[in-house]
């Protein structure tokens, strides 16, 4: 695929189809807008069509990670249509209407969903400040590594709004209920051990080795390993993790194993046997449906 072109994102994947996507406002240390939020929708749609793109890791130009929402934008800040009273059945019956889609539905749930839909690793290079938005949207991220110089902050009590972009779904899975209620009702700027302690991220790194541990994570993940079987282990983890019994899991485990194993699986059992690196040719932009 060509390469894209944002205006508020930079974008490069490198020889191993580890792709990096910059959040590039550093002057205004990478706050949130529409345009970005757009432009993110659009980043992770390309990056889980193209099959060069093996992982995704995220980060953020200059100082800071993302400084939140740009409240300097006129209007709604938050790019929303005061004219409108939405219902809960307009949301959900008219989810895609254009005046649905950009008047009400929340951005940052745009992007997170774009993230959870994207069946590539996804990791968090947490670089600096990381607040309102620019914290959520790694909760979406399979992985999130930080600097000693990151700040996260769930600071919607502050502003009187309520925590968006789908993370009470995604943060009481990371930390637990009882401890993302105490995030979210604190409005606390959490320093990156802190984040660590509570299970957040998943390691501290100093400032110039953050982005090298971050891509040795990610060719870990995908060296060797078969796009396929990652993306439906990736789909299993989180649609199963959610489901109401064990027997959900079995069912589409079933069917992901019998895939893989006609798949992918053939040459990973050969090339085991035969004491050599895999071949893998399976795309983890056709996968079976495995959940019906």
């Amino acid at each position: 695929m060509s390469e894209p072109s944002y205006e508020t994102l930079q974008w490069h994947v490198d020889a191993d189809g580890i792709a990096t996507i910059t959040l590039h406002r550093p002057d205004e240390l990478n706050a949130f807008t529409v345009t970005m939020a757009d432009e993110l929708e659009a980043a992770f749609v390309q990056a889980a069509t193209d099959d060069a793109v093996r992982a995704v890791v995220v980060t953020g130009s200059g100082r800071a990670f993302c400084a939140g929402m740009d409240l300097n934008a006129p209007g709604n800040v938050f790019g929303l249509d005061e004219t409108q009273r939405p219902t809960p059945a307009d949301v959900r019956e008219r989810f895609d209407e254009p005046e649905i889609r950009d008047g009400v539905r929340d951005t940052g749930g745009r992007v997170t969903l774009a993230i959870h839909a994207c069946p590539k690793p996804v990791i968090a290079a947490i670089n600096g400040p990381a607040v309102g938005i620019g914290a959520t949207m790694t909760l979406a991220m399979d992985v999130r590594m930080a600097s000693t110089k990151a700040r996260i902050g769930f600071v919607f009590g502050k502003l009187g709004i309520v925590p968006e972009a789908c993370s009470t779904w995604f943060l009481p899975r990371i930390v637990g209920l009882p401890t993302a209620l105490e995030l979210l009702y604190s409005a606390d700027i959490l320093d990156a051990d802190t984040a660590l302690g509570h299970g957040l991220v998943r390691s501290v790194h100093e400032p110039d080795e953050l982005l090298g541990a971050a891509y040795e994570l990610a060719r870990k993940f995908t060296r060797d390993r078969s796009p396929a079987a990652v993306a439906l282990t990736k789909q299993l983890a989180y649609r199963n993790s959610a489901a109401p019994h064990p027997l959900d899991a079995h069912l589409s485990d079933s069917l992901a194993m019998f895939y893989t194993s006609i798949g992918d699986g053939k040459e990973g059992v050969a090339a085991f046997l035969e004491k050599r690196a895999p071949r893998f040719t399976g795309s983890a932009s056709d996968l079976p449906e495995i959940f019906g």
